[in-house]
């Protein structure tokens, strides 16, 4: 059996199969006896043509039909469905993650400053160090963990626990993200870790909507504001850059999506209501 699809739209309709199924990458590689880094590489489509038993495998794996994924567009959300565009012009909404749908994690390094008798500073610099090489997909978690322990001298730190346990829903936003889907299309767009995505939409610290684009930075290996991952949730909703609207914590993400031409809007955390209530005014049709 062969199929036309190219490598990036192929990607696509895996990974949101699997999202779908509620699965993690690390699961399905294991009920698909397939590795992490050639799941991520066909998610992001830097496989050219993978073999059709792999995707005969992820598709068992997920419980859909190959037929679904490699031949009718039936995994995906219709881009035919009528949505909205408002008064400004936006078709697509993408919603950043860490400090939009979660509250960040800056406790969580003072909680591995109390555990591990190191001064917080000196946490948070070495966090930062290899932060971008995890959630661009260049470090395992596993390895994460193991140069950040080493950086900051002590056996062991566990991350993807300190930030479970540390973080908590933006629940305005979750209200808000959940009214654009039936208005809008809408996506996230997010630095972060491997893995971490698929546990945040599957303990409900991220709302499970149908979201037509995932950009998860660890699985496109390019984190914001670099120009790559802008360029990429371009080509994936396939409109113009003044149609599509950003929501970020980031003042720097924010200018650098602005330049690419995409609209944007800075939300603060610490204001939630406040900062939902400009998201909705933005989102007027």
């Amino acid at each position: 059996m062969e199929y036309n699809l190219n490598e990036k739209e192929l990607g696509k309709r895996l990974q949101v199969a699997r999202q779908k199924a509620g699965l993690t990458q690390q699961e399905l590689c294991a009920k698909a006896s397939l590795s992490i880094s050639t799941l991520a590489k066909i998610e992001r489509g830097a496989i050219k043509a993978p073999s059709i038993f792999t995707v005969s495998a992820i598709a068992s794996a997920v419980q859909v039909p190959l037929q679904d994924l490699i031949g009718r567009p039936g995994i995906l959300p219709s881009k035919s469905v009528p949505k909205k565009q408002s008064k400004t012009g936006v078709r697509f909404v993408f919603f950043d993650v860490n400090g939009v749908m979660i509250r960040f994690f800056h406790r969580a390094f003072a909680k591995i400053a109390e555990a591990t008798n190191v001064p917080a500073d000196i946490i948070e610099t070495a966090f930062w160090h290899y932060n971008d090489a995890a959630c661009s997909g260049e470090l395992s978690v596993a390895e994460f963990d193991r140069l950040f322990a080493d950086k900051v001298g002590v056996k062991h730190i566990d991350w993807e626990s300190y930030y479970f346990e540390n973080i908590e829903s933006i629940t305005d936003m979750h209200d808000v993200a959940k009214w654009a889907s039936e208005h809008y299309r809408i996506g996230l767009l997010t630095n972060i870790m491997p893995g971490f995505l698929d546990r945040l939409i599957k303990e409900g610290f991220v709302p499970n909507l149908d979201y037509e684009v995932i950009g998860d930075s660890s699985v496109v290996g390019a984190v914001k504001p670099q120009s790559r991952i802008f360029e990429y949730g371009q080509a994936a909703v396939n409109l113009p850059p003044n149609e599509i609207l950003l929501v970020d914590d980031s003042r720097g993400v924010v200018t650098a999506a602005g330049h690419a031409g995409w609209r944007v809007l800075w939300f603060d955390d610490y204001s939630p209501i406040e900062g939902a209530e400009r998201v909705r005014v933005a989102l007027e049709f």
